[in-house]
């Protein structure tokens, strides 16, 4: 992956309407997230510290795991990425 902007998208995120997650399902996702990196961790596929702090951004804004991978794709302006979601691909930056 790249060096995410993280306060950009933080201030797209924010603009966004969805429902945020509540105090007890952002704990949910945050143990699934630690168990995804542990994973990640065995594959020798070490997350920098940039990409940490986007997915540890994204869990501070209650962003659901659903629409994390979606603003994901479109951050990497992935073909197969949501093209209505207002947060602007880091190739365009």
């Amino acid at each position: 992956m790249s060096d995410f902007d993280i306060e950009t998208i933080r201030r797209q995120v924010r603009a966004m309407d969805f429902v945020r997650g509540t105090p007890a399902e952002v704990a949910m996702w945050h143990e699934d997230m630690a168990d995804s990196r542990a994973n990640l961790v065995i594959e020798d596929m070490i997350p920098n510290p940039n990409e940490d702090a986007f997915f540890a951004m994204m869990l501070d804004e209650g962003v659901p795991p659903l629409l994390v991978s979606q603003i994901l794709l479109r951050l990497l302006d992935h073909p197969d990425a949501d093209r209505s979601l207002p947060v602007t691909p880091m190739a365009a930056r």
